[in-house]
């Protein structure tokens, strides 16, 4: 069947090897996925990991240190490695919480940054039958299906909500706000907005990049969970930056609009 590197123009060899890395990730999360004898742990921090994600991980970094030696890399399970301006950025399973539970939203985030600056991010999750990816100036695409079943990769493009009494909102975490100091500021601007959902993790920025939704909120967060994100969604015409307006993903917190918003919801965010 004719896959995603074969139709797309122009996918250059870096992209190319991330769909590989997804494919990679995508036979080991399907065969644990809702497995009887998944091995679940908890982290010095508190958080759960499960074997798929270290499994995950590791085949990843291996292929990597393989095909890309000289790139430094990040993840969430065994940290950094290397000190390259190229560095790939991984989480194994972003949901690792619905992937224990069986709830089937979750995806892995596969990222290039080049001098820090993510370039690529591909988000693939098998259990949805979806796998988005971008790369600078090549556009954001979404493909649905599952191996070997997938359709023809769509093009993204955000929405084209300009007012924020038009907009629907995902905030993720309602604990996250919390936690921050920020939930009278995410009530405040649930009350600007047309609607609010907690659509969760990396679902909420695809739906976002889709068009299905207008704005997105969240805080706690490390680079790996975000880097794969940033890509996709600007290629697909949105802005992506921290609730303190820093681009990219190392500012700890989200912010991602369809661009029209992102001004107004940043102005909402930080009234004080």
């Amino acid at each position: 069947m004719t896959s995603a590197r074969d139709i797309l123009p122009p996918l250059d060899d870096e992209l190319r090897f991330a769909l590989e890395l997804a494919d990679a990730a995508d036979d080991i999360t399907r065969s644990r996925f809702r497995a009887v004898d998944l091995e679940v742990s908890t982290k010095p921090d508190t958080t759960h990991v499960t074997d798929a994600d270290r499994a995950v991980e590791r085949a990843i970094r291996e292929r990597i240190a393989a095909h890309r030696p000289g790139d430094a890399v990040l993840g969430e399970e065994y940290g950094s490695e290397g000190d390259a301006a190229r560095q790939w950025i991984i989480d194994p399973i972003d949901g690792t919480a619905n992937f224990m539970r069986g709830v089937p939203v979750w995806g892995t985030l596969i990222a290039l940054a080049i001098d820090r600056r993510p370039v690529v991010g591909v988000v693939s999750s098998p259990a949805l039958g979806k796998r988005w990816w971008a790369s600078i100036g090549a556009g954001a695409w979404v493909q649905e299906g599952d191996y070997p079943e997938r359709s023809a990769p769509r093009r993204l493009a955000v929405s084209g909500v300009s007012e924020l009494s038009d907009a629907s909102l995902s905030y993720n975490s309602l604990k996250g706000w919390d936690e921050e100091g920020r939930l009278d500021d995410l009530l405040a601007l649930s009350r600007a907005v047309w609607r609010t959902r907690a659509y969760g993790d990396m679902w909420s920025y695809m739906l976002l990049a889709e068009g299905l939704l207008d704005l997105v909120g969240e805080f706690d967060l490390k680079p790996y969970d975000l880097a794969a994100l940033v890509p996709i969604v600007e290629e697909a015409g949105g802005r992506f930056t921290s609730a303190t307006g820093e681009p990219g993903p190392w500012g700890g917190s989200a912010v991602a609009t369809n661009g029209l918003l992102h001004e107004a919801v940043l102005a909402q965010l930080n009234r004080g």
